[in-house]
């Protein structure tokens, strides 16, 4: 399963599978997101063509396979 894209609500991440699944997850837990500004939520990129999502300037990394465990 891989990330497609990734968008927020005030207290969710909502992260778009390839299979047409969305994901959401509480931002409580991934601190650094939660704290982090608009801007800084939206400086993503994907890892390994959507293995997991990497957050620059927060020093985040998420993967797939952890999302679909929670």
């Amino acid at each position: 399963m891989l990330a497609l894209n990734v968008r927020f609500t005030a207290d969710a991440l909502l992260v778009a599978l390839s299979d047409g699944r969305e994901i959401s997850t509480p931002l409580e837990w991934f601190p650094r997101l939660r704290d982090a500004t608009p801007k800084q939520r939206k400086n993503w990129r994907l890892i390994a063509k959507g293995i997991g999502i990497h957050w620059e300037d927060v020093d985040e990394d998420i993967s797939v396979a952890t999302l679909l465990r929670t």
